[in-house]
Parts: structure tokens; sequence; C-alpha cells
């Protein structure tokens, strides 16, 4: 497998990773943090495996940079975003022409005023964590699963984590982590989810 050049990101002071800076948890674990009504503050850049494979991910992934990262000036950024788009460097699936890229750029200054929109997440584990894929799928459960009231941002978040592990996503598996039956699943199941499971599982 080929490794994206993180390394680049890390030599430059790039912050691509960012904990919740308003919302507080509802507990803090020494693996993480809890949250019951979850979080759209999380941001989590290159945590999975999975590339940059369209250019609304790309667009996105721009975008929370350039947000996390106020203090870069435009040429800087623009290096950043150049280093990102070039396939070489294994963070996208696709080639991308420099006038698309440049549009690109451009459109994000528009879009600066707010918060980039981001998925809503309850756990959130420390990046320096020692618990392996079969340990924190149990802490995913056991929290996530510990209430009847089982609804679509619990199936959600199960299919977030599933994806970050590097884990394909089926109803079966899900249900064994809220413990519960896979009919609970199916009918907390929209065709937002649907769509997001085969999204999700094409990544991996």
């Amino acid at each position: 497998m080929s490794y994206r050049q993180i390394d680049y990101l890390n030599r430059n002071r790039i912050i691509y990773n960012r904990d919740p800076i308003n919302d507080k948890p509802t507990k803090v674990y020494h693996w993480g943090k809890y949250y019951q009504n979850g979080t759209y503050e999380c941001y989590e850049l290159f945590k999975s495996r999975a590339k940059i494979s369209s250019f609304k991910s790309l667009k996105w992934h721009l975008l929370v940079l350039k947000y996390l990262n106020p203090q870069l000036e435009d040429d800087e950024f623009k290096d950043i975003a150049y280093f990102i788009s070039n396939k070489k460097n294994n963070f996208i699936t696709f080639n991308i022409k420099e006038k698309y890229l440049v549009d690109m750029l451009e459109r994000l200054e528009k879009e600066l005023d707010k918060p980039p929109v981001n998925r809503k997440r309850k756990i959130i584990f420390n990046q320096q964590t020692n618990l392996d894929i079969k340990e924190k799928l149990k802490i995913v459960g056991q929290l996530v699963g510990r209430t009847s009231n089982i609804n679509s941002e619990d199936v959600y978040q199960c299919m977030l984590d599933l994806n970050d592990w590097g884990k394909k996503i089926t109803w079966t598996r899900i249900a064994s982590l809220l413990d519960c039956s896979t009919r609970t699943i199916y009918r907390n199941l929209n065709p937002e989810l649907k769509q997001e499971k085969i999204k999700l599982n094409e990544e991996i």
C-alpha cells in the first residue's frame, strides 16, 4: 500500500486534527471523551486509510485545513493545497487540472465565514491511545448502545467508527455493536444512511 506523505504537513506544522473547543464532554475517560448529545467540532483529517476520492471531498479537506490554520498566508496555503492535490503524494485517488484547483481555492474564501460542515461524533478517542480495534468497538457498543432508544444517529456513529478502523460496514455488525437485533437497525435506516454505507465501504 502507498502511504500518504503526511510528514510534509508535520514539518510545516499544519494542524489537521482538532478536538472540540466549545462543546464539553459528558464524561472523560483515560482513552478519550464521550459526548452524549454529540459534537460537530471534532476534525480528524487523514485518520483512516481511505484517500480523497472526489472533488467534493477534496474541497472539504482543503476548507478544513484553511479553517484550522488561519495563520497561513495565501501562498503558504496554496503550496499545501497543491501538495495534497498531487496524486503522487497519495492523498487523493485522481488527477486534477490546475485550473480546477485554482478555481476551487478561490471559492474557499467565500465559505470561511463559518466552520466547515462536519460529521457529528459522540466518541472521540485520544490520538495516542493504545487500544486495538476490538477494544474500541467494545467501547462504542457499551456507550452508544447502552440505551434501548437506539436511533439513526447511533447507527451512523457506528458506521463512522467502523470506517475509521478499516472495517467493512454491515447491518449485522452494527446490530452486534449496539446489542440489538438487525430488525431494530433496519427500523432506523433511511435512504441517506444506506447511501452513506455504500460510500464508506467503497473508501476502504
